[in-house]
Protein backbone atom coordinates (compact mmCIF):
# COMPACT_ATOMS: atom_id res chain seq x y z
CA UNK A 1 0.00 0.00 0.00
CA UNK A 2 1.35 3.46 -0.64
CA UNK A 3 1.13 6.20 2.19
CA UNK A 4 -1.00 9.02 1.48
CA UNK A 5 -1.59 12.40 3.15
CA UNK A 6 -2.13 13.16 6.98
CA UNK A 7 -5.80 12.77 8.57
CA UNK A 8 -7.33 16.66 7.92
CA UNK A 9 -7.80 16.78 12.18
CA UNK A 10 -4.83 15.31 13.10
CA UNK A 11 -2.48 17.47 14.95
CA UNK A 12 0.73 17.01 16.85
CA UNK A 13 0.85 16.27 20.17
CA UNK A 14 2.50 17.79 23.20
CA UNK A 15 5.85 16.63 23.72
CA UNK A 16 6.39 13.14 25.90
CA UNK A 17 6.61 13.34 29.52
CA UNK A 18 7.59 10.88 31.67
CA UNK A 19 4.91 10.18 34.60
CA UNK A 20 4.37 7.57 36.82
CA UNK A 21 0.38 7.86 35.93
CA UNK A 22 -1.93 9.70 34.24
CA UNK A 23 -5.22 9.34 36.10
CA UNK A 24 -8.53 8.40 33.90
CA UNK A 25 -10.75 11.40 32.79
CA UNK A 26 -13.88 11.19 30.81
CA UNK A 27 -12.84 11.12 26.93
CA UNK A 28 -16.91 10.82 25.87
CA UNK A 29 -20.01 11.06 27.34
CA UNK A 30 -23.99 10.56 25.44
CA UNK A 31 -26.95 9.43 25.85
CA UNK A 32 -29.06 8.26 22.76
CA UNK A 33 -30.20 5.19 21.36
CA UNK A 34 -27.15 2.74 20.29
CA UNK A 35 -24.05 1.48 21.20
CA UNK A 36 -20.21 1.19 21.54
CA UNK A 37 -18.34 -1.22 19.19
CA UNK A 38 -14.67 -1.78 18.75
CA UNK A 39 -11.83 -3.69 16.84
CA UNK A 40 -8.85 -3.86 18.03
CA UNK A 41 -5.18 -6.36 17.45
CA UNK A 42 -1.95 -6.85 18.88
CA UNK A 43 1.33 -5.60 16.89
CA UNK A 44 3.94 -8.55 17.97
CA UNK A 45 3.89 -11.64 18.86
CA UNK A 46 6.59 -14.42 19.95
CA UNK A 47 9.63 -15.46 17.14
CA UNK A 48 10.86 -18.45 19.66
CA UNK A 49 11.20 -19.32 23.19
CA UNK A 50 14.56 -18.61 24.85
CA UNK A 51 13.63 -20.17 28.23
CA UNK A 52 14.02 -23.88 28.16
CA UNK A 53 10.53 -24.65 29.87
CA UNK A 54 9.02 -22.33 27.98
CA UNK A 55 6.63 -24.00 25.11
CA UNK A 56 6.57 -23.63 21.49
CA UNK A 57 5.90 -20.64 20.05
CA UNK A 58 2.81 -21.66 17.88
CA UNK A 59 1.76 -23.47 21.57
CA UNK A 60 2.31 -20.11 22.94
CA UNK A 61 -0.09 -18.03 20.70
CA UNK A 62 -3.07 -20.66 21.03
CA UNK A 63 -2.51 -21.05 24.53
CA UNK A 64 -0.32 -20.76 27.61
CA UNK A 65 2.88 -18.55 27.71
CA UNK A 66 4.20 -14.83 28.81
CA UNK A 67 6.08 -12.33 26.67
CA UNK A 68 9.64 -12.62 28.83
CA UNK A 69 10.17 -16.05 27.63
CA UNK A 70 10.21 -15.53 24.24
CA UNK A 71 12.25 -13.33 21.44
CA UNK A 72 9.33 -10.83 20.37
CA UNK A 73 9.23 -9.96 16.31
CA UNK A 74 6.48 -7.69 14.85
CA UNK A 75 3.19 -8.67 12.87
CA UNK A 76 3.50 -7.39 9.48
CA UNK A 77 0.13 -8.53 7.80
CA UNK A 78 -0.14 -5.85 4.65
CA UNK A 79 3.04 -6.59 2.44
CA UNK A 80 3.86 -3.16 2.39
CA UNK A 81 7.77 -2.58 2.27
CA UNK A 82 7.40 0.74 4.18
CA UNK A 83 6.04 -0.66 7.33
CA UNK A 84 7.73 -2.73 9.17
CA UNK A 85 4.77 -3.78 11.67
CA UNK A 86 0.75 -4.22 10.62
CA UNK A 87 -2.43 -6.07 11.97
CA UNK A 88 -6.17 -5.83 10.87
CA UNK A 89 -9.10 -6.38 12.63
CA UNK A 90 -12.79 -6.03 11.74
CA UNK A 91 -15.25 -3.01 13.35
CA UNK A 92 -18.91 -4.54 13.49
CA UNK A 93 -21.10 -1.68 13.16
CA UNK A 94 -25.48 -2.39 13.15
CA UNK A 95 -26.75 -1.53 9.99
CA UNK A 96 -28.13 2.07 9.51
CA UNK A 97 -25.67 3.39 12.77
CA UNK A 98 -24.28 7.01 12.63
CA UNK A 99 -20.53 7.11 14.09
CA UNK A 100 -20.77 9.53 16.98
CA UNK A 101 -17.37 9.00 18.32
CA UNK A 102 -14.28 6.97 17.48
CA UNK A 103 -10.95 7.14 19.07
CA UNK A 104 -7.93 4.95 17.90
CA UNK A 105 -5.50 4.36 21.33
CA UNK A 106 -1.87 2.62 20.48
CA UNK A 107 0.40 1.87 22.47
CA UNK A 108 3.25 -0.96 24.02
CA UNK A 109 6.82 -1.73 25.49
CA UNK A 110 9.56 0.79 23.88
CA UNK A 111 12.07 -1.04 25.93
CA UNK A 112 12.69 -5.11 25.52
CA UNK A 113 15.98 -5.57 22.92
CA UNK A 114 16.48 -2.43 21.96
CA UNK A 115 15.31 0.90 23.12
CA UNK A 116 12.89 2.76 20.77
CA UNK A 117 12.60 6.82 21.01
CA UNK A 118 10.15 8.55 22.77
CA UNK A 119 9.40 11.13 19.73
CA UNK A 120 8.13 7.96 17.30
CA UNK A 121 5.16 7.70 20.25
CA UNK A 122 2.44 10.12 18.24
CA UNK A 123 2.44 8.36 15.06
CA UNK A 124 0.84 5.73 13.18
CA UNK A 125 -0.99 4.74 10.14
CA UNK A 126 -4.11 3.45 9.72
CA UNK A 127 -5.89 2.06 6.69
CA UNK A 128 -9.76 2.13 6.58
CA UNK A 129 -11.72 -1.13 4.88
CA UNK A 130 -10.49 -0.89 1.00
CA UNK A 131 -8.45 1.68 1.75
CA UNK A 132 -4.41 3.49 1.75
CA UNK A 133 -2.73 4.26 4.72
CA UNK A 134 -3.92 7.34 6.52
CA UNK A 135 -0.80 9.26 8.81
CA UNK A 136 -2.54 9.47 12.89
CA UNK A 137 -0.82 12.01 15.13
CA UNK A 138 -1.54 11.56 18.40
CA UNK A 139 -4.27 14.41 19.54
CA UNK A 140 -3.67 13.98 23.12
CA UNK A 141 -0.52 13.63 25.96
CA UNK A 142 1.53 10.66 24.85
CA UNK A 143 2.30 9.36 28.37
CA UNK A 144 4.73 6.80 28.95
CA UNK A 145 5.88 5.39 32.60
CA UNK A 146 9.80 4.18 32.41
CA UNK A 147 10.96 2.06 35.45
CA UNK A 148 14.29 -0.35 35.85
CA UNK A 149 12.87 -2.78 33.35
CA UNK A 150 10.18 -0.54 31.05
CA UNK A 151 9.22 2.00 29.24
CA UNK A 152 5.57 1.58 28.70
CA UNK A 153 3.05 4.24 26.59
CA UNK A 154 -0.18 4.94 24.99
CA UNK A 155 -1.12 7.30 22.25
CA UNK A 156 -4.46 8.11 20.85
CA UNK A 157 -6.19 10.38 18.92
CA UNK A 158 -9.75 11.36 17.27
CA UNK A 159 -10.61 9.36 13.93
CA UNK A 160 -14.60 10.03 14.01
CA UNK A 161 -14.40 11.53 10.55
CA UNK A 162 -12.70 8.78 9.17
CA UNK A 163 -14.55 5.94 10.73
CA UNK A 164 -17.86 7.82 10.19
CA UNK A 165 -17.44 7.82 6.31
CA UNK A 166 -15.83 4.43 6.27
CA UNK A 167 -18.51 2.21 8.27
CA UNK A 168 -17.98 -1.38 9.01
CA UNK A 169 -15.12 -3.46 7.94
CA UNK A 170 -11.45 -4.39 8.42
CA UNK A 171 -9.23 -1.35 9.63
CA UNK A 172 -5.45 -1.98 9.58
CA UNK A 173 -3.00 0.04 11.57
CA UNK A 174 0.69 0.23 11.28
CA UNK A 175 4.31 1.34 12.33
CA UNK A 176 3.46 1.13 16.57
CA UNK A 177 6.46 2.65 18.30
CA UNK A 178 7.18 -1.06 19.71
CA UNK A 179 10.72 -2.40 21.09
CA UNK A 180 11.34 -5.75 19.58
CA UNK A 181 13.64 -8.86 21.16
CA UNK A 182 13.68 -9.99 24.37
CA UNK A 183 14.16 -8.93 28.19
CA UNK A 184 12.32 -10.86 31.05
CA UNK A 185 9.86 -7.80 31.19
CA UNK A 186 9.00 -8.96 27.88
CA UNK A 187 7.61 -6.68 24.52
CA UNK A 188 4.12 -5.71 24.02
CA UNK A 189 1.95 -3.87 22.03
CA UNK A 190 -1.45 -3.13 20.18
CA UNK A 191 -4.17 -1.32 19.32
CA UNK A 192 -8.00 -0.15 19.46
CA UNK A 193 -10.36 1.43 17.78
CA UNK A 194 -13.79 2.64 20.04
CA UNK A 195 -16.51 3.71 18.33
CA UNK A 196 -19.81 5.53 19.79
CA UNK A 197 -22.90 5.13 17.38
CA UNK A 198 -26.31 6.66 17.19
CA UNK A 199 -29.30 3.64 16.02
CA UNK A 200 -32.56 4.43 16.15
CA UNK A 201 -33.41 0.91 16.03
CA UNK A 202 -31.70 0.00 19.83
CA UNK A 203 -32.27 0.75 23.19
CA UNK A 204 -31.77 3.90 24.63
CA UNK A 205 -28.15 3.78 26.18
CA UNK A 206 -25.67 5.69 28.21
CA UNK A 207 -21.88 5.45 26.49
CA UNK A 208 -19.27 6.41 28.10
CA UNK A 209 -15.52 6.52 27.17
CA UNK A 210 -12.64 7.14 29.60
CA UNK A 211 -8.35 7.43 29.03
CA UNK A 212 -5.19 7.64 31.17
CA UNK A 213 -2.35 5.35 31.83
CA UNK A 214 -2.46 3.69 35.16
CA UNK A 215 0.12 1.55 36.44
CA UNK A 216 -1.84 -1.12 38.24
CA UNK A 217 0.45 -2.97 40.66
CA UNK A 218 -0.12 -4.94 44.16
CA UNK A 219 -1.88 -2.58 46.41
CA UNK A 220 -2.54 0.21 43.96
CA UNK A 221 -6.20 -0.06 42.95
CA UNK A 222 -7.68 2.03 41.07
CA UNK A 223 -11.48 3.15 40.11
CA UNK A 224 -13.84 4.92 37.96
CA UNK A 225 -17.41 6.01 38.60
CA UNK A 226 -19.60 7.21 35.44
CA UNK A 227 -22.71 9.22 36.45
CA UNK A 228 -25.73 9.05 34.00
CA UNK A 229 -29.11 8.62 33.73
CA UNK A 230 -31.11 5.90 35.97
CA UNK A 231 -30.84 2.47 34.88
CA UNK A 232 -34.03 0.36 34.45
CA UNK A 233 -34.94 -2.63 36.02
CA UNK A 234 -33.79 -5.54 34.02
CA UNK A 235 -30.91 -3.48 32.39
CA UNK A 236 -28.18 -4.62 30.18
CA UNK A 237 -24.74 -3.30 29.69
CA UNK A 238 -21.09 -4.01 28.40
CA UNK A 239 -17.13 -2.41 29.89
CA UNK A 240 -14.48 -2.75 27.86
CA UNK A 241 -10.85 -2.93 29.17
CA UNK A 242 -8.11 -1.84 27.28
CA UNK A 243 -4.79 -3.28 28.90
CA UNK A 244 -0.88 -3.57 28.40
CA UNK A 245 1.40 -6.82 29.65
CA UNK A 246 -0.84 -8.81 31.74
CA UNK A 247 0.69 -12.25 31.69
CA UNK A 248 -1.76 -15.12 31.24
CA UNK A 249 -1.23 -17.97 34.33
CA UNK A 250 0.08 -15.25 36.39
CA UNK A 251 -2.94 -14.28 38.66
CA UNK A 252 -4.37 -11.73 40.90
CA UNK A 253 -5.68 -9.03 38.49
CA UNK A 254 -9.06 -8.17 38.88
CA UNK A 255 -11.96 -6.08 37.59
CA UNK A 256 -15.02 -5.35 39.34
CA UNK A 257 -18.62 -3.28 38.57
CA UNK A 258 -20.77 -2.12 41.04
CA UNK A 259 -23.97 0.29 40.78
CA UNK A 260 -23.98 3.01 43.21
CA UNK A 261 -23.10 1.71 46.67
CA UNK A 262 -23.85 -1.81 45.78
CA UNK A 263 -21.39 -4.96 46.37
CA UNK A 264 -19.06 -4.70 43.24
CA UNK A 265 -19.11 -7.84 41.26
CA UNK A 266 -15.85 -9.31 39.73
CA UNK A 267 -16.06 -9.43 35.84
CA UNK A 268 -15.21 -13.06 34.43
CA UNK A 269 -16.01 -15.09 31.62
CA UNK A 270 -15.08 -18.30 29.72
CA UNK A 271 -12.18 -16.81 28.43
CA UNK A 272 -11.04 -14.29 31.15
CA UNK A 273 -11.06 -15.61 34.50
CA UNK A 274 -12.29 -13.80 37.90
CA UNK A 275 -8.84 -13.84 38.83
CA UNK A 276 -6.64 -13.12 36.06
CA UNK A 277 -8.75 -10.66 33.55
CA UNK A 278 -5.51 -8.95 32.04
CA UNK A 279 -4.40 -12.51 30.80
CA UNK A 280 -3.41 -11.19 26.93
CA UNK A 281 -6.49 -12.20 25.13
CA UNK A 282 -8.97 -9.87 22.90
CA UNK A 283 -12.50 -11.24 23.50
CA UNK A 284 -16.13 -9.86 23.19
CA UNK A 285 -18.62 -11.74 25.97
CA UNK A 286 -15.81 -14.45 26.59
CA UNK A 287 -15.08 -15.25 22.98
CA UNK A 288 -11.84 -14.47 21.05
CA UNK A 289 -12.56 -12.17 18.69
CA UNK A 290 -11.65 -14.12 15.70
CA UNK A 291 -12.35 -11.36 13.03
CA UNK A 292 -8.54 -10.37 13.09
CA UNK A 293 -5.51 -11.24 11.31
CA UNK A 294 -3.65 -12.60 12.77
CA UNK A 295 -5.83 -14.00 14.88
CA UNK A 296 -3.86 -15.33 17.85
CA UNK A 297 -5.36 -16.56 21.00
CA UNK A 298 -2.81 -15.49 23.15
CA UNK A 299 -1.51 -12.37 21.78
CA UNK A 300 1.36 -11.98 24.58
CA UNK A 301 0.75 -8.98 26.46
CA UNK A 302 -1.99 -6.54 25.14
CA UNK A 303 -5.54 -6.91 26.13
CA UNK A 304 -8.93 -5.66 24.86
CA UNK A 305 -11.59 -7.44 26.29
CA UNK A 306 -15.49 -6.22 26.69
CA UNK A 307 -17.49 -8.02 29.46
CA UNK A 308 -21.21 -8.65 30.38
CA UNK A 309 -21.97 -6.39 33.06
CA UNK A 310 -25.78 -7.17 33.77
CA UNK A 311 -25.49 -8.82 36.95
CA UNK A 312 -23.33 -5.92 38.48
CA UNK A 313 -26.37 -3.18 37.67
CA UNK A 314 -28.87 -1.71 40.05
CA UNK A 315 -32.57 -0.84 38.77
CA UNK A 316 -32.32 2.52 39.55
CA UNK A 317 -28.80 3.28 40.24
CA UNK A 318 -27.27 6.38 38.10
CA UNK A 319 -23.87 5.75 38.95
CA UNK A 320 -21.77 2.76 37.71
CA UNK A 321 -17.77 2.07 39.33
CA UNK A 322 -15.50 0.30 37.71
CA UNK A 323 -11.93 -1.10 39.71
CA UNK A 324 -9.35 -2.61 39.07
CA UNK A 325 -6.93 -4.03 40.91
CA UNK A 326 -4.02 -6.52 41.22
CA UNK A 327 -2.41 -8.67 43.82
CA UNK A 328 -0.06 -10.38 41.72
CA UNK A 329 0.78 -9.37 38.28
CA UNK A 330 1.20 -5.94 37.55
CA UNK A 331 -0.26 -4.07 34.10
CA UNK A 332 -1.27 -1.20 32.72
CA UNK A 333 -4.78 0.14 31.88
CA UNK A 334 -5.41 2.59 29.21
CA UNK A 335 -9.51 2.79 28.59
CA UNK A 336 -11.89 1.72 29.55
CA UNK A 337 -15.47 2.62 27.91
CA UNK A 338 -18.80 1.64 29.34
CA UNK A 339 -22.62 0.71 27.75
CA UNK A 340 -25.46 0.69 30.29
CA UNK A 341 -29.03 0.58 29.38
CA UNK A 342 -31.10 3.81 30.25
CA UNK A 343 -34.58 5.17 31.88
CA UNK A 344 -36.38 7.33 29.36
Amino acid sequence: MALVAALNNAVAAPASRKVPRIPFAERFEVTQHGGMARAANSSITCRKAVVKAAARCTQARAGRGVNGDYEMFYTDVDKDPNTYNSSRAELRLPAGSRVSHARLYWGGNLRAGEQKPHKDNRRVLIAEPGGQYKEVLADTVTGHRTSARTDAFQASSDVTPLVRDSGSGSYTVAQINISRGRSTAGAWGGWTLVVAYENQREPLRHLALWDGFENIAPGRRRSVTVKGPRIPAGASGRVGLVAYDGDRGAGGDALSVGTDRRATARMSDSANPRNDVANSTITTLGRSDGNREPAYRNTLGYDSDVFDIKPALRAGGSRTTVRLGTTKDSFQAGALFLQTDARR
